[in-house]
């Protein structure tokens, strides 16, 4: 699955992006905001989108977002790379981040 700009309504990363689906009451999201915000800010190319779930139903349901917060990893072409669910750890969030920055958008790989 890909997603552009448009959708995201936010620039592409030059190496990844870390899209991060919340919701405003939501006490996880504003930590994983903080995860991934710190994320983005370490790694150079990477850049932090956060999307109001509730406010963007079409690409919730898309996306198959059951829960929030959902992060989604881009490469940086916009293909998604990996999804969880939950709050997430820094050191998982860079683990997949790994994934996106090594992924050859030119060749297709399974979605998660």
């Amino acid at each position: 699955m890909l997603l552009n700009e448009t959708e995201l309504g936010a620039a592409l990363g030059e190496r990844a992006t870390l899209v991060q689906f919340s919701t405003a009451f939501c006490q996880p999201c504003r930590a994983t905001r903080r995860v991934l915000s710190d994320v983005s800010a370490l790694v150079p190319g990477v850049a932090h989108v956060e999307i109001d779930a509730e406010s963007r139903l079409d690409l919730v349901r898309r996306i198959g977002v059951t829960a929030t917060p959902t992060v989604l990893v881009l490469d940086s072409a916009g293909k998604v790379v990996k999804k969880a669910a939950g709050q997430p750890r820094k050191a998982d969030v860079l683990h997949a981040l790994a994934s996106a920055l090594s992924h050859d958008p030119s060749h297709d790989s399974d979605e998660m």
